[in-house]
């Protein structure tokens, strides 16, 4: 199977997904793969490692660049084709969605090649720029031979638009870092840890009012909490809390392991999720997570057996739910249950191997 995969984004999630599913379908011997990707994205470097056909697409560089954009469209799908043709590949797969997508996407199958769409969010959040968000993932959609879904809520969502589309369900990977094969960091006993962008629908004015109550019955808690983003718009008062410390800031993928690892538990206070890609880093690293019931977390941690559920998204349940990973002999139990599950969405030679099954039964590669 000749795989053309696809990402001209720059950091975060997506890139990070693209890399580890590369290094896996590098590997095996029925794939030649190919990869199309940005000249600004961060992690280039370790893309250049693998065994791949390579193309460095110049995208953007600042909103300049961005609004003259629309003038290289033309330009920048005709080197997409360009490449796809010349490594004859069988299909193209987008690893997440980009500004790009919906302006080049529909050249593909206009042209013969498939196009295949790995949809991480089927809505935008609450708070998120929402700006044409239909229009881009209908147009995604429209152009797929298939899409791909980490979560059942996403398949359902991707179903309701475009029935006909066949949805390839996969469980979202832990992008565990090579860093993180290494020994973890013991872990600091009561250190809850938010780990990821600052973001109103991620509920951190709920974990605000949960800490506070926490407190109230467990002095030693602390919380941590890390991430790029405005912490006062989302959770006014959170930074001046007793056993709180803030630290907005980006963290480089290299940097996760060890963060995650020194944690006693991960907390994701959300109020609305598709899925979370912090959960099966923290399980890959066997830390337990604490989740409030929104979105595909349950699903995620397997409705409770990787992690604790809160009963509700509320700052009460929340609380219920943190201070019953303070005991010692339940974290150990979580934290093993985590590393468990973590190993399988550790395995990306699996999943990739579960991909390329998918993928022929859709009749793409050769037999």
């Amino acid at each position: 199977m000749r795989v053309l995969l696809w990402y001209w984004g720059r950091r975060g999630g997506g890139a990070q997904y693209a890399l580890c599913l590369a290094r896996a379908l590098a590997r095996r011997p029925d794939v030649a793969l190919g990869l199309s990707l940005a000249d600004r994205l961060e992690s280039l470097d370790a893309f250049r490692e693998i065994d791949a056909a390579l193309d460095v697409v110049p995208t953007f560089k600042g909103l300049p660049g961005a609004l003259l954009g629309p003038l290289r469209m033309p330009a920048l799908r005709a080197r997409l084709l360009a490449q796809a043709r010349a490594m004859r590949a069988d299909l193209v797969l987008s690893a997440m969605n980009h500004v790009w997508t919906p302006l080049v996407a529909p050249a593909l199958p206009a042209a013969g090649v498939p196009f295949v769409a790995a949809i991480h969010d089927a809505a935008p959040h609450p708070g998120d720029p929402a700006l044409l968000w239909n229009w881009r993932l209908r147009t995604e959609l429209r152009a797929a031979r298939a899409a791909l879904a980490f979560s059942a809520p996403v398949a359902a969502a991707v179903a309701a638009i475009r029935p006909d589309l066949p949805v390839l369900r996969m469980p979202l990977g832990a992008h565990l870092p090579a860093a993180g094969n290494g020994p973890a960091a013991a872990p600091v006993p009561g250190q809850f840890l938010f780990f990821g962008r600052l973001r109103a629908y991620k509920g951190l004015d709920l974990l605000r009012d949960a800490f506070r109550l926490l407190r109230q019955r467990h002095p030693a808690a602390t919380l941590r909490v890390v991430g790029e983003g405005d912490a006062e718009s989302c959770a006014p008062g959170l930074a001046e809390l007793p056993g709180v410390t803030v630290e907005q800031r980006w963290v480089p993928d290299a940097g996760m392991p060890a963060l995650l690892s020194a944690a006693w538990a991960v907390v994701l206070p959300y109020r609305e999720a598709s899925q979370s890609g912090v959960l099966p880093l923290a399980l890959a690293l066997g830390v337990p997570v604490v989740a409030t019931p929104v979105g595909a977390l349950a699903e995620q941690l397997r409705a409770g057996q990787a992690g604790l559920l809160a009963e509700a998204a509320t700052p009460e349940a929340l609380a219920q739910a943190m201070a019953a990973v303070l005991d010692p002999a339940r974290r150990a139990a979580l934290s093993e249950a985590a590393r468990a599950e973590g190993l399988r969405l550790a395995d990306w030679d699996a999943q990739a191997a579960t991909l390329v099954e998918k993928l022929r039964g859709l009749g793409l590669g050769a037999a």
